[in-house]
């Protein structure tokens, strides 16, 4: 996990813009550099760096002696790089997986090398012989990056959008900042004078496809067949392998063990692979606790109070950059959970289970679906949003702390999988949502059966209690914060994505005060389907009940 940041074209002196490359300091604590590009005075590079990986190399931009006219910034971790080196017999000038990336691109352009990696990462790559500036971003856009833009030829680029609000530059029209979308790659021309054309941005992979990449996977080809056995044995051998190539680092690793599902079956898994583990999180408390005592970990609980979270919520939502109402909500627990990580352990490298809910249909509106086909498709659209919602909810609270996550629930080769499976097998069963993966680990010993059947609970639900959620918390502190009038002006103060309740309005209120006239980061609120509710919390749907132990 590192933050990265780029100039090109610039018109003003490039040392006034070193302030906005600073606003995401907290993305690399480890190592900072801000390098002019020669013979282009105004472009340069900012680069903070989580050294993970190679710790004596692999500051950026990354150049090598081979090609001295590439400059590559990228946040992010490869995990075929080995592999890739060792297929196409490449010989690596240091130990640093993003250096494959150049010689990827020299030999297959820019497209294949995007759709051969198999890793997280965003990237910003220039080649100073053919004048290209090229841009990317992994398939579920786990790793950040944002684009500004000017009418002139002015490209600025930045892992948050915070290194970018603050830069000035003389334009006919407001600059606009947007993210760089997952899955694709961005082409421009370079111009003597530093300034951009862009020429295309095309898509490299999509979800629902099998990555190119697998032909230098060490696992290979997988049995064929929509028969139960094989698929539930296709699923496990999947994330296994999953969760084992996301154990390249040379720093601390641990876990986020919530006692749901998810957490669970990666810590489980986690732990059976590296034998090392670190949980925090939640009064899920007493189901963490007996994940912790059946895998054998060292379990580390994080408890806080209401009043914690509520002091929290400025500054998440200034990490967050949006006013989502689920996803600020959850966040704060995180965002707690990743300070104490970085304030009382020394592991930096954090596993978690996000992706598995939309992967596996694991939301409990998904009960109302209408059909099968309407669940998968629905799957497919969460999963291809999910950079708006819990991946940057992820991705923004751990790197707030300088840490680096990982998530093997979206690893290419077990979504494309899962995703290939008739529609009929995904769906809830006999009342359970993520029926087939929880039976994929049936009479494994990995996890305790009372937690691989336990019901989806939010984590901004279940982090508080039964009794009590973290949002109704939240809604009642912040009752008295804005007034009805407020609220009734609510359409014609905020016209793009009107907030309904008081908390949303508060949440818009704080974002406008970080980020005047940016709302359109967000096209839409998360909320379930195929329902009435209009607040995101599982609990306030009709069909919502509690596992039986914890009423």
């Amino acid at each position: 996990m590192c933050g990265i940041w780029a100039l090109f074209g610039s018109d003003e002196c490039l040392s006034v813009h070193v302030t906005s490359a600073m606003r995401i300091a907290h993305r690399g604590p480890d190592a900072f550099r801000f390098e002019n590009v020669n013979g282009f005075t105004n472009c340069c590079f900012g680069f903070h760096r989580l050294a993970v990986v190679d710790q004596l190399h692999g500051m950026q931009p990354l150049r090598i002696n081979k090609f001295p006219f590439l400059w590559l910034c990228y946040n992010g971790e490869i995990y075929n790089h080995l592999a890739l080196n060792k297929k196409f017999g490449f010989k690596p000038q240091m130990a640093v997986d993003g250096e494959v990336l150049l010689h990827l691109y020299d030999r297959f352009g820019i497209k294949k090398m995007a759709a051969l990696l198999d890793g997280v990462f965003a990237f910003i790559l220039l080649d100073t012989e053919k004048k290209k500036v090229f841009v990317g971003r992994d398939t579920y856009g786990v790793k950040p990056l944002f684009k500004l833009s000017t009418d002139d030829g002015f490209l600025a680029l930045c892992s948050e959008a915070k290194g970018l609000t603050e830069i000035t530059h003389a334009m006919t029209s407001p600059a606009s900042i947007e993210q760089v979308l997952p899955g694709h790659f961005e082409e421009f021309d370079l111009k003597q004078n530093g300034k951009v054309s862009s020429v295309q941005m095309e898509e490299f992979h999509c979800c629902t496809d099998g990555p190119e990449h697998a032909v230098c996977d060490s696992l290979g080809t997988l049995p064929s067949g929509f028969d139960e056995d094989t698929v539930k044995s296709n699923i496990r051998t999947l994330f296994e392998n999953a969760v084992k190539k996301r154990l390249m680092a040379q720093r601390r690793i641990g876990c986020l063990l919530s006692g749901g599902l998810d957490s669970s079956l990666v810590a489980a898994t986690l732990m059976k692979l590296a034998k090392e583990e670190t949980a925090a999180d939640s009064p899920d408390i007493l189901a963490a606790r007996k994940v912790a005592a059946y895998i054998g970990s060292e379990h580390h609980e994080v408890n806080f109070s209401a009043e914690e979270g509520i002091r929290a919520v400025e500054e998440v939502i200034f990490h967050l950059e949006t006013y989502d109402i689920t996803t600020v909500r959850a966040s704060v627990g995180m965002f707690l959970v990743a300070k104490y990580i970085r304030e009382k352990s020394d592991s930096v490298v954090i596993f978690s289970g996000e992706g598995a809910d939309e992967l596996t249909q694991g939301y409990i509106y998904f009960h109302k679906a209408p059909s099968p086909r309407a669940s998968a498709e629905e799957s497919i659209r969460l999963m291809k949003e999910l950079y708006l919602f819990d991946v940057l909810r992820a991705d923004r609270t751990t790197a707030a702390h300088g840490l680096e996550l990982r998530v093997p629930f979206l690893d290419h080769r077990l979504t494309a999988y899962v995703l290939s499976l008739p529609d009929d097998m995904k769906v809830p069963k006999h009342g359970v949502e993520k029926h087939l993966l929880r039976d994929s680990f049936r009479d494994q010993d990995l996890i305790p059966d009372e937690i691989l059947w336990r019901r989806k609970e939010a984590f901004s639900d279940g982090m508080m209690s039964v009794k009590k959620s973290w949002y109704v918390c939240l809604q009642e502190h912040l009752e008295d914060m804005v007034n009805d009038d407020q609220m009734e002006k609510a359409p014609q103060t905020f016209p793009h994505n009107p907030p309904h309740t008081k908390e949303a309005f508060y949440f818009r209120q704080v974002f406008e005060q970080r980020f005047p006239g940016r709302s359109q980061w967000l096209p839409h609120y998360w909320l379930p389907r195929w329902t009435q509710s209009s607040d995101p919390s599982a609990r306030t749907l009709a069909f919502y009940t509690p596992d039986k132990e914890e009423q």
